[in-house]
């Protein structure tokens, strides 16, 4: 089980080893305590049946009022922030009223000496257990982990953040936990793009991956079960955002994307039947959860019909560069002023047509900018389509060429005329795959892996067996994507996964999951 391929299973295996099991007795029920953070991390991974077996009778919110239970141990399970510790010192302030009769304490993350000198100076008679257990990601699917800090976007991307540096580090932190619960020390590498002077972003990409590399040469120098545990066979690639700033805009016609774009989804809750699920008795629900993915399904095709079927040629157009015959084309603005020009068409669609033109222009002229402006009436966005810059991304033709990205032809694959479009990342999990990625544009922060040889494959049967318990495991390419990562990029580490190259795992994670209205309404903040 710690070598699953399931991500999913993985953190859960790490949480019932290094938690659960780590302080059960027998016959004893013990309280649960969660913050905000641990309460997304076990739901991700664990129902409430899985919890009741290892002898959890109740899940508390630390930060919520709760009735004391002085007969019952307690386990927190909590991040290590000043907030949370203050909120377990606050549970054995008091000497003789303690809320629960010991507390076993167990941090996701590394706990700073400022906080573990305060548990020690106020609570150590109750305090029976104090780890940290290195989970700090969520494993939102099998092969997609995030770190749900949507607002690192801003810190890192934002002329007036304050916090870019310390942001980094946290995320990575966050990454090294990631490498450590799957039991790998990657090989580390970042794109580095020629002819890209990353005026704006300093190169994240680079500056993340140093950082990376020196924080897992120390945890796993750290680490006594390991002693230096060497390079394992897996790869770790950190890439920014503005790599792919088509795939982030683009309306995507596969079910998840489609619906987490078109549809009122909050927190993964679909707003029209929440209310009606929390009113049926439990045999209704069952019934009920049957026809949620019809009802939504209904709802995205109502979209479709709507005006989306008409934006989606205009769109896959200019990012593929040709039509649906492969021709090419020779005037983009036929293609995007009926859009501008309908009044039926939202703003947001209107910005998302006008940036797919100066992607595929790379870059526009103010004047020319300023009229496309005016004819879609969208004059208050202008921020979200200007501060593609501080993504490195430039907007005008004056701010420097990008150089057009070389795309894999994929004219023999079958595709429908209005799903064209094949995320960047999924060239990069390929090529990487077969060992075909430039070492100047990729550049290595450490030796690459043995696994990751010359003769143009992978081979899962290589590497240093000193370093690998169990040599069947998979190889693993685990990608990192600086500013948020699509669903139609998740959807590509399955499809690279499931292809012929048997013998490699794709993991995709990111600071966060996009949608593009969160992704433009982000952008008009960046500035601000």
């Amino acid at each position: 089980m710690p070598f699953s391929d399931n991500l999913v299973m993985s953190v859960q295996y790490e949480i019932k080893k290094h938690v659960l099991e780590d302080c059960r007795t027998e016959g004893e029920w013990k309280i649960l305590i969660l913050d905000h953070y641990t309460t997304k991390l076990l739901s991700s991974c664990c129902k409430m049946s899985n919890l009741m077996t290892e002898g959890i009778s109740v899940v508390e919110d630390l930060h919520k009022s709760r009735e004391p239970v002085p007969d019952s141990k307690a386990i927190y399970f909590i991040t290590p922030t000043e907030k949370s510790v203050s909120a377990l010192i606050n549970d054995f302030k008091k000497k003789h009223s303690y809320k629960y009769k010991a507390a076993y304490i167990y941090f996701t993350d590394y706990c700073p000496d400022n906080l573990f000198s305060q548990l020690k100076t106020t609570c150590t008679k109750a305090i029976k257990r104090c780890k940290e257990v290195n989970i700090s990601f969520l494993a939102y699917e099998s092969k997609v982990f995030t770190f749900d800090i949507p607002d690192a976007f801003h810190s890192i991307y934002s002329p007036t953040s304050k916090d870019k540096v310390t942001t980094l580090e946290m995320v990575a932190d966050k990454i090294v936990t990631l490498c450590a619960t799957l039991d790998e020390n990657p090989g580390v590498r970042y794109r580095k793009e020629r002819g890209n002077d990353y005026r704006a972003t300093e190169n994240n990409a680079e500056y993340l991956a140093n950082m990376v590399e020196e924080k897992l040469a120390e945890h796993y120098k750290l680490d006594q079960q390991y002693n230096v545990k060497g390079k394992t066979q897996s790869q770790l690639l950190i890439v920014d955002r503005g790599f792919d700033p088509v795939s982030t805009i683009l309306h995507e016609l596969t079910f998840q994307a489609m619906a987490y774009d078109l549809v009122p989804i909050e927190n993964n809750i679909y707003s029209s039947l929440s209310q009606m699920m929390k009113k049926l008795p439990h045999y209704r629900k069952q019934k009920t959860k049957q026809t949620v993915h019809l009802n939504l399904a209904e709802d995205c095709m109502g979209h479709f019909h709507g005006t989306i079927e008409k934006l989606c040629k205009a769109e896959q157009d200019l990012a593929m560069g040709t039509d649906a015959q492969q021709q090419k084309i020779k005037d983009p603005m036929r293609i995007i002023l009926p859009i501008l020009l309908d009044r039926s068409i939202g703003s947001y669609d209107k910005l998302r047509i006008i940036l797919l033109y100066i992607f595929h222009v790379n870059g526009t002229t103010e004047e020319n900018l300023r009229k496309l402006i005016q004819h879609g009436k969208v004059m208050e966005y202008c921020d979200i389509i200007e501060n593609w810059k501080f993504l490195d991304v430039p907007i005008f033709s004056a701010d420097g060429q990008h150089r057009k990205l070389s795309r894999k032809d994929r004219s023999d694959v079958e595709s429908y005329q209005l799903s064209r479009w094949t995320p960047f990342i999924k060239d990069v999990m390929e090529d990487s795959i077969l060992n075909k990625l430039n070492s100047v544009e990729w550049p290595h922060c450490s030796g690459c892996s043995s696994a990751w040889n010359g003769s143009g494959a992978v081979s899962a049967r290589q590497g240093n067996k000193s370093n690998l318990q169990d040599e069947r495991r998979s190889v693993k390419l685990i990608i990192f994507i600086i500013g948020g990562v699509t669903y139609s990029e998740m959807r590509c580490a399955y499809e690279v996964s499931q292809s012929s190259i048997k013998h490699c795992e794709v993991i995709v994670g990111s600071t966060h999951i996009l949608t593009p209205t969160r992704l433009l309404d982000d952008l008009q903040k960046l500035n601000k």
